[in-house]
């Protein structure tokens, strides 16, 4: 029986400036995250956003650690150097980079527009958690990685500056521009 994917949420804060990486990611895998990052943003109405060598190298130091762990939890907000963080963990090999990305963005059934942390149909943020970091509408990098553990891999994907603000109004743009 294969493991369902999984994830868990962050309370994101706003990220400190860091510099920017390549515009373009350097694999196949990379481009799939960062299109359907970009593709969920544009549904929602968010500008683009570029791929960082950077966050990425960071995403892969955690995503290691992680794997050799055979856990998932997220790194502090000073580990991550307040950037945002979004993981998900699926059986070794089993799934594509977009379906890992799908799970993420599937959390849009439960997405209502408000202020966060009240957007949610379910009234728990943490069901929206990862599509809201990736949709926030001021966030404009993101850096992912994968790491294989023993029967699963982690994908962590961390994002410039976080999302996910508490007080903070989210909104599609056709909606918030209304």
């Amino acid at each position: 029986m294969h493991f369902r994917a999984t994830s868990l949420l962050m309370i994101a804060t706003l990220g400190f400036l860091a510099p920017a990486g390549a515009n373009a990611p350097g694999n196949s895998a990379q481009s799939i995250w960062l299109d359907a990052h970009n593709q969920a943003r544009a549904d929602f109405g968010s500008v683009p956003l570029r791929w960082s060598d950077d966050l990425s190298r960071e995403a892969q130091q955690w995503a290691k650690k992680l794997a050799r762990e055979q856990r998932m939890r997220h790194a502090s907000i000073d580990e991550r150097n307040g950037r945002g963080e979004n993981l998900w963990m699926g059986t070794r090999g089993y799934f594509t980079p977009n379906q890992m990305i799908d799970g993420f963005v599937s959390e849009k059934k439960h997405f209502v527009p408000g202020r966060f942390p009240q957007v949610s149909r379910t009234g728990r943020w943490s069901d929206v958690g990862h599509y809201t970091q990736i949709v926030w509408p001021e966030t404009r990098e993101v850096g992912c990685a994968l790491a294989p553990g023993v029967q699963y891999e982690i994908l962590v994907c961390r994002y410039w500056p976080a999302g996910n603000r508490m007080g903070a109004v989210i909104a599609p743009a056709r909606v918030a521009n209304r």
